[in-house]
């Protein structure tokens, strides 16, 4: 399969997303689930695993320890940390002692003795920016992690980390109906040599072959409320809009998910995906799109389509949007 990089890791440019295994979207799957979703994606040729510390209170992170220990040299392993649950409420904790202790938590939970790429999951606004990034770097430093990453932050949070070590990745929402990083980190990205890591690739759902239904959403399920876009009366308006990429899809002989993934693919060879899945026919759809090639016009068409301004409903509710530092279109909303 074609690799791209990620710092010093040339990986396949869709990897796995291990969020919702465990979290966000409808029940978790069981143990024995699990563990052959992860090892059938190491089959299949996934050779990049994104997994963070609050996915399932650190379930997320178990299972991966627990089901891939003895495959842990076939796959680059990225987590995160800062963004976490305690007493059952988010909290953000960026202070280095707090950092330090959350990755000996996940080395022991993965059952490794080194993580690829550690994130900070989001920005603490209580701490500087600096001094979360300097306990990263004390961690390369130690050998319990390889590289750094930042998760949600803007173009200029990515100049200030990068200023005191390298950023090898910026992970954040990009999908036809989430273009934000086209506004400045994208260009901060190429600058300074960062991967960005896309993610929601299939627009948390949208773009599934099987027509998305709110109704059926699980009663925890994050898209009823923390994201304005998958829930009426916006979804019925975006859905209009999907309704014309799944006609480009069948014109081009691949799936709709695989036409959304290769959309991001194409906007530039510094970018990896890391579309999540319960489902093994998923997991082999997703990674089927390495072989959807989209000409110019088609990427063009899609743009247009997706157009920034047409989208209806925001990215996140308010108390979503408050933890991140992303930049925003300056017609967006948070109804």
């Amino acid at each position: 399969m074609p690799q791209r990089q990620v710092g010093p890791f040339s990986i396949n440019p869709v990897g796995l997303g291990c969020m919702n295994m465990m979290h966000a979207y409808n029940a978790p799957i069981s143990e024995a689930e699990s563990d052959e979703l992860l090892n059938r994606a190491i089959d299949l040729g996934y050779t990049f695993l994104d997994t963070a510390t609050i996915y399932g209170a650190g379930e997320s992170e178990r299972r991966i320890g627990k089901f891939l220990k003895s495959r842990r040299n076939e796959f680059v392993l990225a987590s995160k940390c800062v963004l976490a649950f305690e007493d059952g409420k988010r909290i953000l904790d960026g202070r280095p002692e707090a950092i330090a202790a959350a990755c000996e938590a996940s080395l022991k939970r993965l059952q490794t003795e080194t993580i690829d790429l550690y994130y900070l999951h989001r920005p603490d606004p209580d701490v500087p920016l600096e001094d979360s990034v300097g306990a990263l770097a004390r961690l390369v430093e130690q050998g319990k992690i390889r590289s750094i990453g930042l998760s949600e932050m803007s173009a200029e949070m990515l100049r200030r980390a990068n200023a005191v070590h390298d950023i090898a990745a910026m992970q954040s929402e990009y999908s036809l109906i989430a273009r934000n990083p086209e506004i400045a980190v994208l260009d901060a990205c190429t600058e300074l040599g960062t991967t960005f890591v896309a993610f929601s690739p299939v627009g948390r759902g949208l773009f599934a072959q099987a027509p998305l239904n709110p109704e059926t959403y699980w009663e925890g399920d994050m898209r009823r409320a923390y994201f304005p876009r998958l829930a009426d009366p916006h979804f019925s308006e975006n859905m209009k809009l999907v309704d014309q990429a799944r006609t480009l899809a069948e014109d081009l002989g691949c799936t709709l998910p695989q036409l959304a993934i290769a959309w991001v693919l194409a906007k530039s060879s510094d970018i990896v995906t890391i579309p999540g899945t319960k489902s093994l026919d998923h997991l082999k759809e997703n990674i089927g799109a390495n072989e959807v090639t989209l000409s110019p016009e088609i990427v063009a068409r899609l743009d247009e389509i997706f157009r920034p301004e047409v989208i209806s409903g925001a990215r996140y509710n308010a108390d979503g949007q408050a933890s991140v530092t992303t930049e925003c279109f300056p017609f967006e909303t948070l109804a």
